[in-house]
């Protein structure tokens, strides 16, 4: 059957709309947006009108709060680096245990390497934050709270307009990871009390390799990149324009279809997960299925092992994922997972679903059809489940 594409929070197809917008940077348009001529002043054009889309998109009160780079990496590596930079008097950040590694590997990179000290804010079951624990963790000597929006994993939304208040009652900045949430729910910025914010474009349809980091007027910032004048000084480099433009595409279609993203999708996402539920059982949802991002559906299964389950759906033409793109090919389970306490029999059976505007009702169809078969092969095959079976058969309840 034709391959069904359900891996969207790892990265999204991009649109042709975006493709057909960026063709032109490649060879007509090809001059130097720094350039006075004429080939200069063609592309600064097309960049001014990106950085307004993508102004638009999130909500930001000016359109030079915006700073091109090269992914969602940079752009939080930026925000921590640049804290610490500018408030040198302060040592400590606050941050939680599920972050992506993009700020994790930092954080604690910094911990080791240099007297930082950060705290790391626990989860609940249900991947919700302690606030009370993130109220205690902030004091003078924090320098930045960093909490991504929403979890790349389960799709579990934080509560970051408060969590940004909290933090500068405590007279630190605060910054989001927001790389799943842009393009998916509505985000204001003006609205918010956020210093920083670090997006990607190919997680809303755009290209790889360009993001962006909001930095709110006011707020102090020291460059990662230097160099040239570019981006007024805050990252040099030559512009990666066709990218650039591109994210400005996808950013304008993304604020077209965010209703569908919240009605379709989600509906497609309750679809499939309750398909799931009800025929494979010995599953649950992990997250806050309450609270979380409307695409995204993260289901641990029991007794079977995860990289066998993507293994065998994959044979069937299904993609999808076992948790972070960035985290695959390690032996360990998820670290979201496991800071939320998820039992072992189905740690390591964990698979998230991620769809998008791109998918259909009939792939779930297709999904839900090819899924049953898969399981009944899979656990017939598994150890666990099989003891966990004659575990039954004995009448030992406990028994895993």
């Amino acid at each position: 059957m034709e391959p069904i594409y359900l891996d969207n929070n790892a990265t999204t197809r991009m649109d042709p709309e975006v493709l057909d917008a960026m063709l032109p940077y490649f060879s007509t348009q090809f001059g130097n947006a720094s350039s006075a001529h004429h080939f200069g002043i063609e592309v600064g054009g097309a960049l001014k009108l990106a950085r307004r889309q993508l102004q638009s998109l999130v909500g930001a009160a000016f359109d030079h709060e915006i700073i091109y780079t090269s992914g969602g990496t940079e752009s939080d590596n930026t925000a921590i680096l640049s804290a610490l930079e500018t408030r040198s008097e302060r040592n400590e950040i606050v941050t939680t245990t599920v972050e992506h590694p993009a700020i994790l590997a930092l954080v604690g990179h910094l911990e080791r390497s240099r007297d930082i000290k950060v705290h790391y804010i626990k989860v609940d079951p249900q991947g919700r934050l302690d606030i009370e624990g993130y109220r205690r963790a902030l004091g003078p000597k924090t320098v930045l709270a960093s909490v991504m929006w929403a979890n790349n994993e389960t799709g579990t939304i934080f509560p970051v307009a408060e969590l940004a208040e909290l933090a500068h009652d405590a007279g630190a900045l605060f910054h989001t990871d927001a790389v799943q949430a842009v393009g998916k729910i509505p985000i204001d910025l003006k609205a918010t009390a956020i210093d920083m914010l670090s997006l990607s474009g190919h997680k809303l349809h755009g290209p790889k390799g360009i993001g962006a980091l909001y930095v709110r007027k006011g707020t102090e910032f020291k460059p990662l990149i230097r160099g040239g004048h570019q981006e007024r000084g805050r990252r040099g480099g030559t512009e990666n324009v066709p990218a650039i433009v591109g994210l400005g595409k996808a950013s304008e279609l993304a604020a077209a279809s965010l209703s569908e993203e919240l009605t379709r999708v989600r509906d497609l996402r309750d679809r499939l997960e309750f398909g799931i539920l009800e025929q494979i059982g010995h599953c649950f949802v992990t997250g806050d299925i309450e609270n979380r991002l409307s695409n995204t559906s993260n289901i641990a299964f029991e007794y079977i092992d995860g990289e066998a389950i993507l293994l065998h759906m994959n044979r069937a033409g299904i993609a999808a994922s076992s948790g972070a793109a960035c985290t695959s090919g390690s032996m360990e389970p998820s670290h979201v997972l496991r800071a939320m306490g998820v039992p072992f029999e189905a740690l390591h059976g964990a698979i998230r679903f991620s769809l998008s505007r791109n998918n259909s009702d009939r792939e779930v169809s297709t999904v839900l059809e090819a899924l049953p078969g898969i399981f009944t092969k899979l656990r017939a095959l598994s150890p666990l489940w099989r003891d966990r079976k004659q575990g039954q058969d004995l009448g030992m309840r406990d028994y895993v």
